[in-house]
């Protein structure tokens, strides 16, 4: 049995600001800044820094980081920050000349995607591409964490090192626990109903940590910004039926039409339930932090699979 995971999103614009994603505010007088490009990376920073630092995420909550685009004023920003924090791995294809820009202008850059062992994509229009959606699997921010204490460490003056290495302790230890529940929750699933079918290939790197299989990709991508072919819709029917859908997750950022096309293709009685992927929920969204993110999608995931 297999589970089609549908993750698009809307793009909007941050107005930029402190401790977590797209939050109000500008630094005090001497405050360092650090701005980041996504806000799952905007949370981790956060919790890292506390309020030593102002964090500015330019990526909006329910935003599509594929295709996100930010303002003049984000832009200089980028230019004037004390610490870029990016994804990297070509996830950020609308910030990406931006990023560039700031580097180009001296400011110190971090890509997440130089800390971790990236995988390559398998299979699709990508194939043996690297995949950028490394944060679906918790020991590969780990190693992120550790990453970023280092940079922040070194390329942030005014930080307390010991309050940072306090916080990134306690954020690891947390890392760890929800490693452990995923592994316990997500092993309880009966392997042959480990089974994915996502909208773009956004689920390789939590598909090999906990054995799931990817059986196919709506946009064989690693991109949102790409387009299905007919072809493609075809050939996903024909593995949605092979596998026995029975639970469809479409992305919580808006309603999908394409899923519902999809199961009336593919002619199968299913659930359509909302999941968070690429982007953070707004506020009472069920999805404000990574860890609730993770969380919200472990329970989606496990009840959609579970016999």
């Amino acid at each position: 049995m297999a589970v089609l995971l549908v993750t698009s999103g809307c793009s909007a614009l941050a107005d930029g600001g402190t401790g977590g994603p797209a939050g109000t505010g500008g630094a005090a007088a001497g405050t360092p800044r650090v701005v980041v490009t996504t806000n799952i990376l905007g949370d981790v920073v956060g919790e890292l820094i506390g309020d030593q630092a102002d964090v500015v995420t330019l990526m909006p909550p329910g935003a599509d980081p594929h295709s996100v685009e930010i303002s003049a004023r984000e832009a200089a920003d980028l230019r004037d920050a004390d610490l870029v924090v990016s994804n990297g791995l070509g996830l950020e294809e609308g910030l990406q000349q931006h990023v560039d820009s700031a580097a180009a202008a001296g400011v110190p850059v971090v890509e997440a995607g130089d800390l971790i062992e990236p995988l390559a994509y398998a299979e699709g229009d990508a194939e043996g591409e690297l995949d950028p959606h490394f944060w679906t699997d918790p020991q590969r921010m780990l190693d992120v964490v550790d990453g970023l204490e280092r940079e922040l460490a070194t390329q942030v003056d005014g930080l307390d090192a010991g309050a940072l290495e306090s916080a990134a302790a306690s954020y690891r230890g947390q890392l760890e626990q929800l490693d452990a529940d995923l592994e316990a929750s997500f092993g309880a699933i009966p392997a042959e109903r480990r089974a994915l079918v996502t909208n773009h290939h956004v689920f390789g790197y939590l598909a090999e940590r906990y054995g799931f299989r990817v059986v196919g990709a709506v946009l064989p991508s690693g991109t949102t910004l790409a387009a299905p072919s007919a072809s493609d819709l075809a050939g996903l029917t024909d593995a949605i039926e092979e596998a026995g859908v029975a639970t469809i997750f479409a992305d919580a950022s808006q309603p999908d039409r394409l899923v519902q096309v999809l199961a009336d293709e593919a002619d199968v009685e299913v659930d359509v339930v909302a999941l968070h992927t690429e982007s953070l929920s707004a506020p009472g969204g069920g999805a404000e932090t990574y860890l609730e993110m993770m969380r919200s999608n472990e329970q989606l995931i496990a009840t959609g699979l579970s016999p």
